[in-house]
């Protein structure tokens, strides 16, 4: 079978390699994949890659093989699946605790965009508490977990402050109900919850926007600087503001891949997907992601060639 391997190279990050298919083991299907989605995260791995990286934790496909165990979905279900790598390729065996069935009026692409960036909204929500009538800000918010997080919030009742980089990046997070901001200091605190993701300079920034007793959930680090904090500084702002750290990780992913889907195919939840294309173009596909290039979630096929 075909796979997509790291090559080393920033310019051309993955190439295509012939490959044996993967052999599950008995808690596993295998699946066909249709669809995959690459995320940002990803991309910064692949410029200095460990040896053995095999990349790809969001796909959807076709069970072509049960699980020897006899757990998980049957032969020829339609699956989203979130295995621990390895989903750049034609075929994947993922654990059946991280598969979700598809129901028909949810597609391969749609589904595919909803993982990594939908499990990390949908626990970063439950880390936060209940939202209902709570003013919220949520940093980095225009790539794909932001812009979960921001429809599943409002639908919750918050009141929430999405920040961007451009005006163009808010668009849809506007449509959504947001109130979309450029500059984190634009944004009109203060807040009970802050969701911050870039790190850098923008943490302690995001800081200052949090009222007295209120809580900064930091879940990210897109601009790929470390934070400072100033003890000093930190007093002359908000009172016993708690800072907690947070990561999605932690199997099993099922149960939430299903509640995924079922909000997507009750239309509560509409995943955004800046580019939808054929596998062939993975590597400039990485490229435009890594720099900011794609709103949203990008989405690679699998049937459409080399």
């Amino acid at each position: 079978m075909q796979r997509l391997i790291p090559t080393g190279d920033p310019a051309r990050p993955v190439a295509f390699a012939e490959a044996p298919q993967p052999v599950p083991e008995p808690g596993e299907a295998l699946i066909k994949v249709e669809a995959f989605a690459p995320n940002r995260g990803e991309t910064f791995l692949l410029e200095h890659p460990r040896p053995g990286l095999l990349p790809g934790k969001d796909v959807a496909g076709l069970v072509v093989q049960a699980a020897a165990d006899g757990s998980g979905p049957g032969i020829g279900t339609r699956v989203v699946g979130h295995p621990a790598h390895a989903g750049w390729a034609e075929y994947a065996a993922v654990p059946t605790h991280s598969l979700a069935a598809l129901p028909d009026s949810v597609d391969s692409v749609r589904a595919a965009a909803l993982p990594l960036a939908g499990i990390t909204a949908l626990r970063l929500l439950r880390t936060a508490g209940s939202l209902t009538g709570r003013r919220v800000l949520l940093t980095g918010a225009s790539g794909g977990v932001g812009h979960y997080v921001t429809e599943l919030a409002v639908a919750a009742g918050a009141e929430l402050t999405a920040v961007t980089a451009t005006p163009a990046r808010g668009e849809r997070l506007a449509e959504l109900g947001a109130e979309v901001v450029h500059d984190i200091a634009a944004a009109r605190g203060p807040f009970d919850v802050v969701l911050e993701s870039t790190g850098g300079p923008g943490l302690p920034a995001a800081l200052r926007k949090a009222r007295p007793g209120g809580t900064l959930v930091w879940f990210g680090q897109a601009s790929r600087t470390p934070a400072t904090l100033d003890f000093f500084e930190l007093l002359q702002g908000p009172e016993r503001v708690t800072i907690q750290h947070f990561h999605y990780a932690g199997a099993p992913y099922g149960s939430d891949l299903a509640a995924l889907v079922r909000l997507v195919a009750q239309g509560r939840l509409h995943p955004e997907i800046g580019r939808v294309t054929g596998w062939a173009e993975t590597a400039g596909t990485l490229v435009d992601l890594r720099e900011r290039r794609i709103r949203g979630k990008a989405v690679l096929l699998t049937g459409e060639g080399r």
